[in-house]
Protein backbone atom coordinates (compact mmCIF):
# COMPACT_ATOMS: atom_id res chain seq x y z
CA UNK A 1 0.00 0.00 0.00
CA UNK A 2 1.51 3.26 -1.10
CA UNK A 3 1.42 6.07 1.58
CA UNK A 4 -0.05 9.03 0.88
CA UNK A 5 3.24 11.90 0.25
CA UNK A 6 2.57 15.11 2.28
CA UNK A 7 4.86 18.20 1.60
CA UNK A 8 4.72 20.81 3.37
CA UNK A 9 4.27 24.73 2.27
CA UNK A 10 4.62 27.49 3.92
CA UNK A 11 1.83 30.07 3.20
CA UNK A 12 2.38 33.74 3.78
CA UNK A 13 1.05 37.28 3.17
CA UNK A 14 1.24 41.13 3.54
CA UNK A 15 -0.40 40.05 6.99
CA UNK A 16 -1.00 36.79 8.68
CA UNK A 17 -4.05 36.43 10.91
CA UNK A 18 -4.95 33.51 13.07
CA UNK A 19 -8.09 35.59 14.41
CA UNK A 20 -6.76 36.37 18.15
CA UNK A 21 -3.69 38.33 19.44
CA UNK A 22 -1.94 40.69 16.91
CA UNK A 23 -1.82 40.67 13.10
CA UNK A 24 1.76 39.51 11.76
CA UNK A 25 3.03 41.55 9.16
CA UNK A 26 6.00 38.92 8.61
CA UNK A 27 4.13 35.87 9.62
CA UNK A 28 3.46 32.39 7.89
CA UNK A 29 0.90 29.10 8.13
CA UNK A 30 2.73 25.96 7.86
CA UNK A 31 0.23 23.74 5.13
CA UNK A 32 0.95 19.79 5.09
CA UNK A 33 -2.14 18.37 2.91
CA UNK A 34 -5.31 19.85 3.72
CA UNK A 35 -4.45 21.42 7.29
CA UNK A 36 -2.36 23.95 9.12
CA UNK A 37 0.50 22.28 10.54
CA UNK A 38 1.84 25.02 12.28
CA UNK A 39 1.61 28.99 12.91
CA UNK A 40 4.43 31.84 13.49
CA UNK A 41 6.97 33.93 12.62
CA UNK A 42 8.41 33.55 8.72
CA UNK A 43 11.95 33.46 9.54
CA UNK A 44 10.90 31.22 12.62
CA UNK A 45 8.94 28.55 10.22
CA UNK A 46 11.27 28.98 7.43
CA UNK A 47 13.93 27.78 9.90
CA UNK A 48 11.70 24.90 11.76
CA UNK A 49 10.67 23.82 7.46
CA UNK A 50 13.71 24.20 5.15
CA UNK A 51 12.47 22.29 2.65
CA UNK A 52 9.21 23.72 2.67
CA UNK A 53 8.04 25.38 -0.54
CA UNK A 54 7.18 29.10 0.32
CA UNK A 55 3.84 29.94 -1.05
CA UNK A 56 2.58 33.96 -1.31
CA UNK A 57 -0.98 34.59 -0.94
CA UNK A 58 -0.94 37.91 -1.28
CA UNK A 59 -2.50 40.95 0.93
CA UNK A 60 -4.10 38.73 3.68
CA UNK A 61 -4.39 35.32 5.15
CA UNK A 62 -7.51 35.26 7.77
CA UNK A 63 -10.17 33.24 9.11
CA UNK A 64 -13.64 33.78 7.50
CA UNK A 65 -14.10 37.33 6.95
CA UNK A 66 -17.46 38.97 8.74
CA UNK A 67 -20.25 41.11 6.92
CA UNK A 68 -21.37 42.89 9.98
CA UNK A 69 -23.58 45.29 8.14
CA UNK A 70 -25.48 44.59 4.92
CA UNK A 71 -29.05 45.51 3.29
CA UNK A 72 -29.68 41.86 1.83
CA UNK A 73 -33.14 43.12 0.64
CA UNK A 74 -31.79 45.88 -1.28
CA UNK A 75 -29.56 43.60 -3.69
CA UNK A 76 -31.72 44.34 -6.88
CA UNK A 77 -31.21 47.99 -6.21
CA UNK A 78 -28.75 49.67 -9.17
CA UNK A 79 -25.60 51.56 -7.60
CA UNK A 80 -26.03 54.84 -6.77
CA UNK A 81 -23.39 57.69 -6.47
CA UNK A 82 -24.05 60.68 -5.19
CA UNK A 83 -25.11 62.77 -2.32
CA UNK A 84 -26.81 60.96 0.83
CA UNK A 85 -30.26 62.71 0.70
CA UNK A 86 -30.03 61.48 -3.14
CA UNK A 87 -28.97 57.85 -1.79
CA UNK A 88 -32.46 58.16 0.56
CA UNK A 89 -34.62 59.24 -2.67
CA UNK A 90 -33.13 56.71 -4.56
CA UNK A 91 -33.81 53.52 -1.82
CA UNK A 92 -37.37 54.86 -1.47
CA UNK A 93 -38.49 54.40 -5.69
CA UNK A 94 -36.72 51.21 -5.38
CA UNK A 95 -38.70 49.65 -3.21
CA UNK A 96 -40.56 47.55 -5.47
CA UNK A 97 -37.25 45.53 -5.84
CA UNK A 98 -37.17 44.62 -1.98
CA UNK A 99 -38.40 41.22 -0.75
CA UNK A 100 -38.01 37.84 0.22
CA UNK A 101 -35.93 36.94 -3.63
CA UNK A 102 -33.76 39.49 -3.41
CA UNK A 103 -32.38 39.14 -0.02
CA UNK A 104 -32.06 35.61 -1.33
CA UNK A 105 -29.73 36.78 -4.14
CA UNK A 106 -27.94 38.85 -1.64
CA UNK A 107 -27.59 35.35 0.71
CA UNK A 108 -26.45 33.72 -2.24
CA UNK A 109 -23.61 36.40 -2.96
CA UNK A 110 -22.43 35.88 0.63
CA UNK A 111 -22.33 32.17 0.60
CA UNK A 112 -20.19 32.11 -2.53
CA UNK A 113 -17.82 34.72 -0.94
CA UNK A 114 -17.50 32.38 2.07
CA UNK A 115 -18.29 34.92 4.28
CA UNK A 116 -17.96 33.36 8.06
CA UNK A 117 -21.35 35.45 9.43
CA UNK A 118 -23.66 38.39 8.53
CA UNK A 119 -25.60 41.54 10.19
CA UNK A 120 -28.53 42.08 8.12
CA UNK A 121 -31.03 44.92 7.89
CA UNK A 122 -34.36 43.51 7.24
CA UNK A 123 -37.13 46.13 6.42
CA UNK A 124 -40.25 43.47 5.75
CA UNK A 125 -41.78 40.73 8.12
CA UNK A 126 -41.13 38.15 4.91
CA UNK A 127 -37.79 38.66 4.60
CA UNK A 128 -36.97 38.10 8.61
CA UNK A 129 -39.06 35.25 8.41
CA UNK A 130 -37.09 33.77 5.18
CA UNK A 131 -33.66 34.41 6.88
CA UNK A 132 -34.37 32.72 10.11
CA UNK A 133 -36.16 29.66 8.56
CA UNK A 134 -33.12 29.38 5.81
CA UNK A 135 -30.17 31.35 6.31
CA UNK A 136 -26.55 29.09 6.97
CA UNK A 137 -24.95 31.78 8.64
CA UNK A 138 -24.57 32.49 11.30
CA UNK A 139 -25.05 36.49 12.87
CA UNK A 140 -27.76 39.08 13.70
CA UNK A 141 -30.75 40.13 11.64
CA UNK A 142 -31.82 43.49 13.05
CA UNK A 143 -35.32 44.32 12.04
CA UNK A 144 -35.63 48.03 10.88
CA UNK A 145 -38.11 50.31 12.33
CA UNK A 146 -38.90 53.75 11.30
CA UNK A 147 -41.13 56.66 12.68
CA UNK A 148 -40.48 60.47 12.72
CA UNK A 149 -43.74 61.23 13.67
CA UNK A 150 -43.65 61.29 17.99
CA UNK A 151 -47.50 61.03 18.23
CA UNK A 152 -47.38 57.84 16.83
CA UNK A 153 -44.39 56.31 18.53
CA UNK A 154 -46.79 54.29 21.22
CA UNK A 155 -48.69 52.90 17.72
CA UNK A 156 -45.56 51.85 15.99
CA UNK A 157 -43.61 50.12 18.87
CA UNK A 158 -47.26 48.19 19.78
CA UNK A 159 -47.18 46.82 16.33
CA UNK A 160 -44.15 45.57 16.30
CA UNK A 161 -43.16 44.58 20.27
CA UNK A 162 -44.97 40.98 19.66
CA UNK A 163 -43.54 40.51 16.41
CA UNK A 164 -40.01 40.76 17.97
CA UNK A 165 -40.40 38.55 20.77
CA UNK A 166 -42.12 35.76 18.16
CA UNK A 167 -39.00 35.91 16.36
CA UNK A 168 -36.68 35.53 19.04
CA UNK A 169 -38.54 32.33 20.06
CA UNK A 170 -37.39 31.27 16.78
CA UNK A 171 -33.81 31.64 16.76
CA UNK A 172 -31.32 29.39 16.32
CA UNK A 173 -27.26 29.98 15.13
CA UNK A 174 -29.22 33.36 13.19
CA UNK A 175 -30.57 36.17 16.63
CA UNK A 176 -32.77 38.81 15.87
CA UNK A 177 -31.90 42.46 16.49
CA UNK A 178 -33.52 45.81 16.60
CA UNK A 179 -32.74 48.42 14.23
CA UNK A 180 -33.69 52.00 14.90
CA UNK A 181 -33.43 53.55 11.57
CA UNK A 182 -31.61 56.49 12.62
CA UNK A 183 -32.14 59.64 14.78
CA UNK A 184 -33.22 61.60 11.90
CA UNK A 185 -36.18 59.18 10.92
CA UNK A 186 -36.90 57.68 14.46
CA UNK A 187 -38.85 60.22 16.87
CA UNK A 188 -37.52 60.50 20.65
CA UNK A 189 -40.30 58.28 22.04
CA UNK A 190 -39.67 55.66 19.64
CA UNK A 191 -36.53 55.07 20.05
CA UNK A 192 -36.54 55.02 23.06
CA UNK A 193 -39.01 52.23 23.63
CA UNK A 194 -37.04 50.27 21.14
CA UNK A 195 -33.50 50.84 22.92
CA UNK A 196 -35.17 50.24 26.24
CA UNK A 197 -37.70 47.07 24.86
CA UNK A 198 -33.83 45.86 23.33
CA UNK A 199 -32.21 46.29 26.64
CA UNK A 200 -34.62 44.36 28.96
CA UNK A 201 -35.30 41.70 26.37
CA UNK A 202 -31.52 41.23 24.92
CA UNK A 203 -31.67 42.45 21.58
CA UNK A 204 -28.85 43.96 20.27
CA UNK A 205 -28.96 47.36 18.35
CA UNK A 206 -27.88 48.84 15.08
CA UNK A 207 -27.91 52.50 14.38
CA UNK A 208 -27.15 54.57 11.66
CA UNK A 209 -25.57 57.50 13.01
CA UNK A 210 -23.56 60.53 12.12
CA UNK A 211 -22.83 59.49 8.56
CA UNK A 212 -22.75 62.24 6.34
CA UNK A 213 -22.33 66.00 6.87
CA UNK A 214 -26.21 66.86 5.83
CA UNK A 215 -27.05 64.74 8.72
CA UNK A 216 -24.81 67.26 10.55
CA UNK A 217 -26.45 70.07 9.41
CA UNK A 218 -30.06 68.74 10.11
CA UNK A 219 -29.09 68.09 13.72
CA UNK A 220 -27.04 71.33 14.25
CA UNK A 221 -29.47 73.92 12.48
CA UNK A 222 -32.31 72.13 10.30
CA UNK A 223 -30.72 73.36 7.16
CA UNK A 224 -29.03 71.53 4.37
CA UNK A 225 -30.87 68.81 1.55
CA UNK A 226 -31.42 66.74 4.14
CA UNK A 227 -33.71 69.14 6.08
CA UNK A 228 -35.61 70.08 2.74
CA UNK A 229 -36.38 66.64 2.72
CA UNK A 230 -37.47 65.87 6.04
CA UNK A 231 -39.58 69.03 6.42
CA UNK A 232 -43.03 66.87 5.56
CA UNK A 233 -42.17 64.28 8.08
CA UNK A 234 -40.95 66.22 10.85
CA UNK A 235 -41.97 69.90 10.37
CA UNK A 236 -41.88 70.25 14.21
CA UNK A 237 -38.04 69.86 13.79
CA UNK A 238 -36.03 72.85 14.67
CA UNK A 239 -32.44 72.12 14.84
CA UNK A 240 -30.79 71.08 18.42
CA UNK A 241 -27.49 72.94 17.92
CA UNK A 242 -25.90 69.04 18.62
CA UNK A 243 -24.63 66.17 17.30
CA UNK A 244 -26.47 63.29 16.35
CA UNK A 245 -24.53 61.51 19.06
CA UNK A 246 -24.99 63.85 21.30
CA UNK A 247 -28.54 63.65 20.59
CA UNK A 248 -28.43 59.77 21.20
CA UNK A 249 -26.32 60.33 24.49
CA UNK A 250 -28.64 62.88 26.09
CA UNK A 251 -32.05 60.12 25.44
CA UNK A 252 -29.59 57.98 27.32
CA UNK A 253 -29.60 55.44 25.03
CA UNK A 254 -26.08 54.15 24.36
CA UNK A 255 -24.65 51.32 25.41
CA UNK A 256 -22.87 48.16 25.16
CA UNK A 257 -25.76 46.41 23.27
CA UNK A 258 -25.67 49.19 20.75
CA UNK A 259 -23.46 49.40 17.56
CA UNK A 260 -23.51 52.27 15.77
CA UNK A 261 -23.25 52.03 12.31
CA UNK A 262 -20.96 54.52 10.02
CA UNK A 263 -19.54 56.96 12.32
CA UNK A 264 -17.73 58.88 10.08
CA UNK A 265 -18.70 62.70 10.96
CA UNK A 266 -17.76 62.40 14.77
CA UNK A 267 -15.35 65.07 16.93
CA UNK A 268 -13.35 63.81 19.66
CA UNK A 269 -16.76 64.35 21.97
CA UNK A 270 -18.32 62.08 20.12
CA UNK A 271 -16.00 59.44 20.23
CA UNK A 272 -15.69 59.39 24.09
CA UNK A 273 -19.28 59.16 24.23
CA UNK A 274 -19.60 56.23 22.72
CA UNK A 275 -16.20 55.05 24.54
CA UNK A 276 -17.31 55.99 27.47
CA UNK A 277 -21.38 53.79 27.14
CA UNK A 278 -19.38 50.96 25.66
CA UNK A 279 -20.80 51.20 21.99
CA UNK A 280 -19.14 49.26 18.94
CA UNK A 281 -19.22 50.24 15.73
CA UNK A 282 -19.26 49.30 11.84
CA UNK A 283 -17.64 51.35 9.31
CA UNK A 284 -18.77 50.82 5.49
CA UNK A 285 -15.90 52.36 3.17
CA UNK A 286 -17.09 52.39 -0.16
CA UNK A 287 -20.21 53.37 0.84
CA UNK A 288 -19.15 56.55 2.59
CA UNK A 289 -16.39 56.97 -0.26
CA UNK A 290 -19.66 56.65 -2.87
CA UNK A 291 -22.07 58.62 -0.77
CA UNK A 292 -19.20 61.44 -0.02
CA UNK A 293 -19.73 61.23 3.29
CA UNK A 294 -16.27 61.85 4.18
CA UNK A 295 -13.44 59.67 5.87
CA UNK A 296 -13.90 57.42 8.48
CA UNK A 297 -11.49 58.51 11.56
CA UNK A 298 -9.68 55.26 12.01
CA UNK A 299 -6.64 56.74 14.71
CA UNK A 300 -9.73 58.76 16.48
CA UNK A 301 -11.26 55.32 17.27
CA UNK A 302 -8.07 53.99 17.72
CA UNK A 303 -7.40 56.53 20.20
CA UNK A 304 -10.42 55.74 22.52
CA UNK A 305 -10.05 51.69 21.35
CA UNK A 306 -13.43 51.48 20.33
CA UNK A 307 -14.29 48.00 18.72
CA UNK A 308 -14.75 48.84 15.30
CA UNK A 309 -16.10 45.91 12.54
CA UNK A 310 -16.55 46.00 8.78
CA UNK A 311 -19.33 46.14 6.21
CA UNK A 312 -20.34 46.77 3.35
CA UNK A 313 -23.95 48.29 3.39
CA UNK A 314 -26.66 47.47 0.33
CA UNK A 315 -25.73 46.71 -3.23
CA UNK A 316 -27.31 50.12 -3.59
CA UNK A 317 -24.27 51.72 -2.65
CA UNK A 318 -21.07 49.43 -2.90
CA UNK A 319 -20.52 47.37 -5.91
CA UNK A 320 -20.57 43.87 -4.05
CA UNK A 321 -21.05 42.24 -0.64
CA UNK A 322 -17.11 41.77 -0.07
CA UNK A 323 -16.08 42.85 3.14
CA UNK A 324 -12.58 42.29 1.84
CA UNK A 325 -12.68 44.81 -1.05
CA UNK A 326 -13.89 47.58 1.88
CA UNK A 327 -10.47 46.84 3.88
CA UNK A 328 -8.54 46.67 0.56
CA UNK A 329 -10.03 49.86 -0.41
CA UNK A 330 -7.90 51.04 3.07
CA UNK A 331 -4.81 48.98 2.46
CA UNK A 332 -2.32 51.81 1.83
CA UNK A 333 -3.83 54.46 4.07
CA UNK A 334 -4.93 53.19 7.17
CA UNK A 335 -2.93 49.81 9.03
CA UNK A 336 -3.49 46.76 6.91
CA UNK A 337 -3.25 44.93 10.57
CA UNK A 338 -6.20 46.90 11.91
CA UNK A 339 -7.82 46.59 8.42
CA UNK A 340 -8.19 43.07 8.68
CA UNK A 341 -8.63 42.57 12.37
CA UNK A 342 -11.98 44.61 11.73
CA UNK A 343 -12.52 42.53 8.90
CA UNK A 344 -12.43 39.21 11.56
CA UNK A 345 -12.00 39.46 15.02
CA UNK A 346 -14.18 42.69 15.27
CA UNK A 347 -16.81 41.61 13.19
CA UNK A 348 -17.41 38.29 15.12
CA UNK A 349 -17.54 40.42 18.48
CA UNK A 350 -19.73 43.44 17.54
CA UNK A 351 -22.31 40.48 16.73
CA UNK A 352 -21.79 38.67 19.65
CA UNK A 353 -20.47 35.64 18.30
CA UNK A 354 -17.14 32.96 18.87
CA UNK A 355 -14.63 34.76 16.50
CA UNK A 356 -12.99 31.98 13.98
CA UNK A 357 -9.65 31.23 14.24
CA UNK A 358 -6.68 29.13 12.45
CA UNK A 359 -4.91 27.02 14.62
CA UNK A 360 -2.67 23.76 14.50
CA UNK A 361 -5.22 21.41 13.00
CA UNK A 362 -8.03 23.72 10.92
CA UNK A 363 -8.77 22.69 7.30
CA UNK A 364 -7.14 25.05 4.85
CA UNK A 365 -10.88 25.56 3.49
CA UNK A 366 -11.17 27.92 6.56
CA UNK A 367 -8.25 29.92 5.24
CA UNK A 368 -9.47 32.62 3.56
CA UNK A 369 -6.48 34.42 0.83
CA UNK A 370 -7.28 37.76 -0.24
Amino acid sequence: MTGLHLVPEIWTAEVVYTGFGTPMLNGGLVVVGEHVAAIGGLEELRQAYPSANLVHKGKALTPPVVNAHTHLDLFKLSLYQGSYTGFIQHVIAGGAERGVEAAQAGLAELQALHTGALGDIVARDEVMDFLLEHSPLPGVLYREVLGSNPEKAQEIFGSVKSKFLTWKRREGQTKVGISPHTAHTVSAPLMKKLVEFGSLEGFPIQIHIAESPEETTYFRDNTGPLAEFMAPFNPAWKGLGISPVQYLSDLGLLGPNVTLIHGVQVDENDVQIMAQAGCKLVSCPRSNQGLGCGLFPWALYGKYSLEVALGTDSRGSSPDLDVKNEALLLWDTVDPRILVRAATRSGYRVLGLEGARITRGTPVSQVQSW
